[in-house]
């Protein structure tokens, strides 16, 4: 593969590096910093799904701004809201006012997928368009692992932390707004058939709402878990970066496997492999750090493909004409999951200490696995040689992206919003 395709976009990548490196920061130093502040897990929960309300949202509104002022300018103003939010959390150390403060964030992160990912689509060509996501898909966990990482530079109520993160936001403003590429059309705004989305593929429809409870779990209390159970900063690092790696490891195996049989078995796989590991973690409750890092890797195994599969699976359903209209509804669905999750997970957290973390993933793993298998027993299954191959749909530690793709009914300067597991 020739390298020198990825050239045009170095601008972007660096850009994407940099504010992937905050957002991984900033996922373990809000949920570590409440947990020094003495805050419940419920009410950390509760500002997990403020931000998880405000991305959603965004999904309708963002698009308006950027058609109003552009790519350049709508990112710009978002980078800069990103940085001013996680200033104010250090400012003003209280449960409501960073619930309000996620809100800014959600709202301006959902802005910058849009931006980036709209941008990376259009300029690719289509030949080379998967090569060029999946060098993006790398760009962004490795920012990811990098900001993780960053946070054991200093003590979690260090306010440093909060300024090195806005700082890392504000650096992302420049790659991008001093590339000389033209930016690219603005997408058009989705609508939303949530009911059409469930007649067509009740199974997807309940996938995508269970994947989005697994990650709003996830993000805000697998940090707080290594915490409570007195690992070191860099050992809570490694905790949450192992499930990335297992993420890595298992989405194409699986989306391939996929490709040969009925999605709907890998789905029940993928649950029934999240819920053992659960169940084995939540009655062993381990202590040692290897072994929850072992753990986490082969829940990142289950967690990362679960949404993908939904998607890939949806789609088999769907018209040509319907894929935008589908993945609009998809990431609406996946988000109400993020907005419920941290709120039930933390009140499990709550109750039964570092543990509920294990038993809101696993039972939510069942949930998830179970239904897919028993769909299998109400529908018959498509044929794996009438189906679009699996494509991986990378999810960011907010929601899961969205990307756009050319519409075969528009010529090449218009593109519209699309799942990349729908291509």
């Amino acid at each position: 593969m020739n390298y020198r395709l990825l050239a045009p976009f170095a601008s972007l990548f660096l850009s994407a590096f940099l504010m992937f490196a905050a957002i991984g920061l900033t996922n373990l130093i809000i949920p570590l910093r409440a947990g020094v502040e003495g805050w419940s897990a419920g009410t950390i929960g509760v500002i997990g799904m403020a931000q998880a309300i405000a991305f959603t949202a965004a999904c309708f509104l963002m698009p308006v701004q950027i058609r109003r002022v552009g790519h350049i300018r709508t990112f710009a103003a978002i980078q800069t809201v990103l940085a001013a939010s996680i200033i104010l959390h250090g400012l003003v150390v209280s449960p409501w006012a960073w619930a309000l403060f996620r809100v800014l964030a959600g709202l301006a992160a959902a802005g910058s997928y849009m931006v980036l990912e709209s941008w990376l689509n259009e300029k690719a060509e289509p030949a080379n368009r998967g090569f060029v996501l999946s060098a993006y898909l790398i760009v962004t966990m490795v920012g990811l692992t990098a900001g993780q990482y960053a946070y054991t530079l200093f003590e979690i109520g260090d306010g440093r932390l909060f300024q090195l993160t806005a700082l890392l936001f504000g650096a992302a403003l420049l790659p991008m707004t001093l590339s000389v590429s033209p930016s690219p059309v603005p997408p058009e705004t989705v609508k939303l058939d949530l009911n059409g989305l469930f007649a067509r593929s009740p199974v997807g429809f309940v996938g995508a709402l269970l994947s989005g409870f697994l990650f709003g779990v996830w993000n805000y209390f697998a940090p707080l878990y290594g915490q409570r159970i007195g690992l070191s900063s860099v050992a809570t690092a490694t905790l949450v970066s192992a499930a990335m790696v297992g993420g890595m490891l298992a989405q194409f195996p699986f989306g391939r496997l996929s490709d040969r049989i009925d999605r709907r078995y890998v789905m029940a796989m993928i649950g029934a492999v999240g819920a053992v590991v659960c169940l084995f973690l939540s009655m062993a409750a381990p202590q040692s750090a290897l072994l929850n890092m072992m753990g986490t890797l082969m829940i990142g195994m289950a967690l990362f493909p679960s949404y993908s599969i939904a998607v890939a699976h949806t789609n088999d359903h769907a018209n040509a004409d319907e894929f935008v209209q589908v993945s609009g509804s998809l990431l609406i669905t996946y988000g109400i999951g993020t907005m419920v999750g941290p709120v039930i997970g933390g009140q499990l957290f709550s109750l039964i200490g570092p543990i509920g973390l294990f038993v809101s993933l696993g039972t939510t793993f069942l949930a998830y696995g179970s239904y897919a298998y028993w769909r299998t027993t109400r529908r018959e299954a498509i044929a794996p040689e009438e189906r679009d191959d699996f494509q991986a749909v990378p999810v960011t530690p907010f929601q899961t992206q969205q990307v756009y793709e050319l519409d075969p009914r528009q010529d090449e300067s218009g593109p519209v919003e699309q799942e990349e597991a729908a291509a």
